[in-house]
């Protein structure tokens, strides 16, 4: 079966599965994927994400974080590019973006998917996928 939006698939994965306060869920792997994930772990809003063989494409196993209340470190996530609608944004566009939010913002750069402060660093604009705050 075919998905229009993968990615953003995956955020409501990880979004209903924090409210529903589950330990960990399961995406069908990607790429894109495997590298949002990447960026969570780097950032601590997940403690884990391991990759399990299915004879297809793979899985990954994304382990949610939650703090000592048992309240998910995971407030919320928004898709911001999506396949109908795709938003680029600018060196400054991001910087006004990154200065007025709480949270990431995530960018497909030409360097690879990126954090928001890492494009900024390097210069960098490119396609916003999405904010975690």
């Amino acid at each position: 079966m075919s998905m229009t939006d993968p990615v953003a698939d995956m955020l409501a994965r990880i979004r209903n599965a924090s409210k529903a306060k589950k330990v960990a869920v399961s995406v069908p792997a990607s790429n894109v994927k495997r590298q949002i994930a990447k960026i969570l772990q780097e950032e601590k809003f997940i403690k884990d994400m391991i990759e399990l063989p299915d004879g297809k494409q793979g899985i990954l196993r994304i382990y949610l974080k939650y703090s000592r209340d048992d309240e998910p470190i995971i407030r919320g996530l928004k898709r911001l590019s999506r396949p109908g609608l795709r938003k680029y944004l600018g060196l400054e566009e991001l910087r006004r973006v990154s200065r007025s939010q709480v949270g990431i913002t995530i960018v497909s750069t030409s360097k690879g998917i990126l954090t928001d402060h890492k494009a900024l660093e390097q210069r960098l604009g490119g396609e916003a996928l999405c904010n975690i705050w």
